[in-house]
């Protein structure tokens, strides 16, 4: 049994009953182990849940990275909705990463794609708030989405309400929908930051 082995079957569990009735008795019964065998590989439930999130990240954190040639707009768009994928992908996805500190690999691929903004044209401050602002959006998003359909199929059995169903003041819209709208915003709000420095700069060469 090695460490990829217990992140695996503990993932499995994790979508058969939940993050809050993950435990490392029930990881060591599942495994045919017993429980003290788990602390080889993890020092404590923290870190086992740490090595989780960081397995359950794949599918983005192996994404392609962006090329030069490519528009900074419709890879922001991608990156973000990728995020959005990966982290529906777990039951209770989102709890499960948030909190979690990149490190390693992941700072190396933050770095690769903050230089790519910076090379089309983006502030880096502006493209700095802009990932923070549309990850933790995501993750929000994500949060909410799950917490609604884990409420719905508990109490009556469906697959999850749409956002502002029981409030007729707010607009009736589907989750993805209201997270594609909300993302919308947040590159509209870059995009417009963007095009008002260059158009500064712009004006500051034609000055003379």
């Amino acid at each position: 049994m090695n460490r990829e082995t217990v992140v695996g079957e503990a993932l499995d569990l994790l979508d058969e009953v939940g993050l809050d009735a993950v435990s490392t008795r029930q990881l060591a019964k599942r495994l045919g182990v017993e429980q003290p065998s788990l602390y080889y590989h993890f020092r404590n439930k923290k870190e086992l849940l740490g090595a989780m999130a960081q397995a359950a990240m794949d599918p983005h954190a192996t994404a392609p990275l962006p090329a030069p040639e490519e528009d900074w707009r419709a890879w922001f768009l991608e990156n973000t909705r990728s995020f959005r994928r990966t982290l529906l992908l777990r039951r209770d996805g989102a709890r499960l990463h948030a909190g979690n500190v990149p490190g390693g690999g992941d700072l190396d691929r933050i770095a690769h794609k903050m230089a790519f903004l910076l090379a089309a044209g983006v502030p880096e401050r502006d493209a700095q708030m802009a990932m923070l602002a549309a990850s933790r959006f995501t993750v929000g998003s994500a949060l909410e989405e799950q917490a609604d359909t884990e409420q719905a199929e508990t109490e009556q059995g469906g697959t999850g309400h749409d956002v502002g169903a029981d409030h007729p003041v707010v607009p009736l819209i589907d989750h993805e929908s209201a997270f594609e709208a909300g993302l919308a915003l947040i590159l509209d709000g870059l995009t417009h930051r963007v095009e008002g420095t260059a158009g500064v700069e712009g004006g500051a060469g034609v000055a003379g």
